[in-house]
């Protein structure tokens, strides 16, 4: 059995397993019963819902203090320096494009900038709280005044623009200054309408129920909300990567890890005040009900035989509390058809719960074949979103447990019997997971030997090694990475380098090289019923058996894609507290293979296919735009000048449809979805940020309708998020492309497929 890095034994109580991810988790909000807010009255009824902490939180945040105080990786001391970070960081999360805060806001507060530490030590947080509730009370004053302007026609003729970014923009310096952003917001959200095709009076309907939804969403933020946004100012006031977790998001994480969960198996999606059904798991007790299907809407919940508790208006994550329960019990819904008017007859659905698998998450296998000359190179990718791994199943000696090591070894083995010719394992936008797994994961492409170190706290080295003799997979392999893969991703990416086991190809990674655990704050709690949540801890830094790390670097690839990101806003190198890139002592280990002589031809093939590839060239010119238009950080209000703009990008749409039509006959490709806004438990929400041009990877920007998520139409958007699913990946087409040539070159070459690869007997049948 593995030794794993363990906290510090001197702790007076057990650590929850390791994990390695990128960014603090993201979760679907929940929801407690909404009070409607409209008009002028809004902003009174806002002031009055002063939320307050509660003794268990503030008791919380006493223990949390003093375990990041004395066991993080970089224990700092909770001081009036600490404070100021905290402050500042505090307010910054609940107000980062400065829209909604002015200068004398943030000003009133500034005697209690050194006072958080107090806050805290004194168990007190009414401070936090009354800057949060300020927050609220201007938020909904900002939206009350957007609605307002809804009453006047802007005048689009004017040469005016609008910021795209102020995050790093001064707080406004009066309540003029303020309203003059507002102005132009509404304004841009107008324009963005009307170049869609909508009428004046349904642009004026769409905002102002937008607005209201804004006002509505809000005020479903509760307590704990409040008091995890708080505790992560400090938390990341320490380092990027340690997070408090409240009772909730901690459950939400625990089922994110282990990749199931206990239910009926439906994806719900709040949309005006209803709880939807956006997707419908197959093989679940919703798809074997029979009376389920997408589009229709919860109106109430009810356990067994007891009555129903009405749901309409509640927060989506108190929902879906109310539908999970234990496998085996009873849940009943109340459900109106989607296709049915409000005062439609509603349908009862009774459902045994029973234990749901999130395949959507767990490891995919496809094949691509690609052209040789005479040959076809047949490519097994592998996708894996993240290292997932139950932790409790594993520790209770369950044998069916689930990993992604064990998934992945099970894909291994089909794609042996599929004879495919090279393995790439697409790890792009994988921000990490279990430690453990990342080890494993190597474990099936090397024999055995050091995978990474972990130098912990006080300077000690640990070296992680996979001591399973034998390979999973002995061909040739691939790794695609991009700048969303962090953290166990890039411990797996960098070890196959160093042991030049395959070639990585793709973007710079993250660049996050902290271990973090879990530690359970519940177990400080005086009862059962009391719950602290838990910290994502940041306990040790990991290093590559090379001697190097990926913080702040990442892992440079072998043969490098197209950079779609912005390194400088994305990435471990946007924090300014980030930990520093330094260096230790290599592993003793013994390189597997040695691919650079493979490496230079291969880059020269790609730069070569990629100078011909009109798909390519349209991508590059995507990324040329948004780089111009993030540089300009500014976007012109005037109707003219953007009618111009869109005419030109639907001209060079057209064009690129009629090069790819001639090129190859017809264009099946698609342009690729947006990511759908979602709400994330213990965050504020960020309406009206003016849309940026997105780059789609997958073809085309996807042009602006100027609505949001949950405006459009649910059918329309779910198929179009299936046509972006099911476009040619053409950065994913290109890795396999990589791997061909490789592959050709081995077989042609045997010499150097013998010093590439020598622990293959021999190259894979034929050419």
């Amino acid at each position: 059995m593995k030794k794993h890095h363990l906290f510090m034994a001197a702790m007076a109580f057990a650590m929850s397993a390791h994990v390695v991810t990128a960014q603090p988790e993201k979760e679907k909000v929940a929801a407690v019963a909404a009070v409607k807010a409209s008009g002028a009255g809004a902003g009174s009824a806002a002031a009055s819902l002063q939320l307050k902490p509660l003794a268990e939180q503030t008791q919380a945040a006493l223990w949390a203090s003093r375990v990041l105080g004395r066991y993080h990786y970089k224990a700092v001391p909770l001081d009036d320096a600490m404070s100021v970070k905290i402050f500042d960081n505090y307010f910054q999360t609940l107000d980062s494009e400065k829209l909604y805060f002015t200068q004398a806001d943030v000003d009133q507060f500034a005697p209690m900038r050194t006072k958080m530490d107090d806050a805290i030590n004194n168990e007190n947080l009414t401070v936090p709280f009354a800057i949060y509730n300020l927050y609220q009370q201007r938020f909904t004053e900002r939206m009350n005044y957007a609605r307002q302007l809804l009453k006047t026609r802007p005048d689009f003729t004017l040469d005016e623009s609008i910021q795209l970014d102020r995050e790093k923009s001064p707080w406004a310096k009066n309540e003029d200054e303020v309203r003059e952003l507002w102005r132009k917001r509404v304004k841009n959200d107008w324009l963005r309408l009307k170049l869609a095709g909508k009428e004046e009076k349904a642009i004026r309907e769409t905002l102002d129920k937008r607005y209201e939804n804004y006002i509505t969403r809000i005020r479903k933020l509760n307590n704990e909300d409040v008091f995890q946004m708080f505790m992560n100012a400090y938390a990341t006031s320490i380092e990027p990567h340690t997070n408090y977790l409240g009772p909730r998001s901690a459950d939400n994480f625990d089922i994110a890890m282990r990749l199931s969960l206990e239910g009926i198996g439906a994806v719900l999606q709040s949309r005006d005040e209803y709880t939807v059904i956006r997707e419908i798991v197959p093989g679940s007790p919703a798809a074997l009900s029979g009376k389920l299907k997408v589009g229709d809407r919860i109106v109430g919940v009810a356990q067994g035989n007891a009555p129903f508790t009405d749901v309409l208006g509640w927060r989506i994550d108190d929902v879906v509390q109310l539908v999970r329960g234990e496998k085996g019990s009873t849940v009943r819904l109340d459900v109106l058809p989607g296709d049915a008017g409000p005062d439609a007859k509603h349908v009862t659905v009774t459902m045994v719960r029973k234990k749901i698998s999130m395949e959507e998450q767990a490891a995919k296998k496809s094949i691509i074949e690609v052209k040789d000359g005479a040959f076809k190179r047949r490519v097994g990718v592998i996708s894996l979103p993240t290292f997932y791994l139950d932790f409790e199943a594993r520790r209770r000696g369950d044998k069916d447990y689930r990993s992604a090591t064990r998934d992945v070894a099970r894909i291994l083995g089909e794609l042996k019997k599929e004879k495919v010719d090279n393995v790439l394992i697409d790890l792009r936008n994988n921000g990490g997971g279990s430690l453990t797994e990342a080890i494993e994961l190597t474990g099936l492409f090397i024999d055995k030997g050091p995978v990474v170190q972990q130098r912990d706290a006080q300077g000690r080295i640990e070296v992680e090694s996979d001591l399973q003799p034998g390979l999973a997979w002995d061909g040739p392999m691939g790794v695609l990475i991009n700048r969303g893969s962090a953290s166990a991703s890039e411990i797996f990416a960098a070890a196959v380098q160093d042991y030049g086991r395959g070639l990585v190809i793709g973007e710079p990674s993250f660049g996050k090289g902290t271990v973090q655990t879990l530690i359970d704050l519940d177990r400080f709690s005086p009862g059962e019923k009391v719950r602290y949540g838990e910290l994502k801890m940041t306990i040790a830094q990991f290093f590559r058996i090379n001697g190097g790390t990926t913080q702040l670097r990442g892992v440079t690839p072998d043969i490098k894609l197209p950079v779609l990101s912005d390194l400088d806003s994305f990435g471990e190198s946007s924090y300014d507290n980030a930990l520093p890139w330094v260096a230790i002592k290599p592993a003793s280990y013994a390189a597997a293979g040695d691919l650079k002589e493979l490496i230079g031809p291969l880059q020269k093939r790609h730069e070569a296919r990629i100078a011909k590839d009109k798909e390519f060239q349209f991508l590059q010119e995507d990324i040329a735009e948004v780089l111009k238009i993030r540089k300009e950080n500014a976007i012109s209000l005037n109707e003219s000048v953007r009618r111009k703009e869109r005419d030109a990008q639907e001209a060079r749409a057209k064009l690129r449809e009629a090069r790819l039509a001639g090129a190859s006959g017809t264009n099946t490709d698609e342009p690729a979805a947006g990511p759908a806004g979602k709400e994330a438990r213990g965050k504020v929400p960020a309406p009206t940020k003016p849309a940026k041009a997105v780059t789609a990877v997958r073809g085309a920007p996807r042009q602006d309708d100027g609505l949001q998520y949950d405006e459009r139409d649910l059918a329309a958007e779910l198929a179009a998020e299936k046509a972006a699913k099911d476009a040619k990946d053409i950065l994913l087409q290109e890795a396999a492309n990589i791997l061909a040539d490789e592959v050709g070159m081995l077989r042609t070459d045997t010499r150097m497929a013998s010093r590439a690869m020598p622990y293959m007997a021999s190259p894979r049948g034929g050419n």
